[in-house]
This record gives structure tokens, sequence and C-alpha cells, in this order.
């Protein structure tokens, strides 16, 4: 836990975490979805590095957007966690049971 006081409340923590959440949540299903099943015949005629685009997309790109929305979440959430005061110290040394 954090020595300072929080920045934020309870209630302001969850909603925020909550929007940040659904819009990393939009940005999966248009990734996961619209654009790798949906328009990938229509994105096909969109060529990039000589691979069509509807193809890339469903096999290499939105790999690339869902690590990144992990990377994201992991980062924003450890902000915000920060800012309520309810981050974790990082030593997982102390946790009792740790075997050193």
């Amino acid at each position: 836990m954090a020595d300072s006081a929080p920045e934020i409340d309870r209630e302001t923590y969850w909603r925020t975490l909550m929007q940040r959440t659904l819009i990393l949540l939009v940005v999966w299903f248009i990734t996961g979805f619209v654009l790798s099943i949906f328009l990938a015949e229509t994105l096909n005629s969109i060529n990039f590095g000589g691979i069509p685009f509807g193809f890339w997309m469903a096999q290499q790109g939105s790999i690339f957007v869902f690590v990144s929305l992990v990377l994201i979440y992991a980062i924003a959430t450890g902000q915000l966690d920060k800012q309520a005061g309810v981050e974790e110290d990082g030593d997982s040394a102390s946790t009792p049971g740790a075997s050193h």
C-alpha cells in the first residue's frame, strides 16, 4: 500500500477502470471480429507488403493489437492504482510462503 493519501476516491477509481476496460474491449472487438472476420474479404483488396490486408490483419495484425492492448491495460491500470493508493509494492519475496 502507498504511504501517501490517494488522489482519487473509490468510486472514481472503479468508474475510470470500467471506462478504460470498455474502450479496450471495443478496440479488441473491432480488431478481432470486424477487421479480421467480417471485413476480411473487403480488406483483401488492399495490399500490405504484398499480402492482402484482410489476411494479414487476421493472421498477424490482430496479434500485434492484442499484445498492445494487454500492455496498455497493464500500464494504465498500474498508474490508476498508484493514484488510488492501492498499487502493489513489487516485493514478492515478502509474501508469506514465498521461497527464496
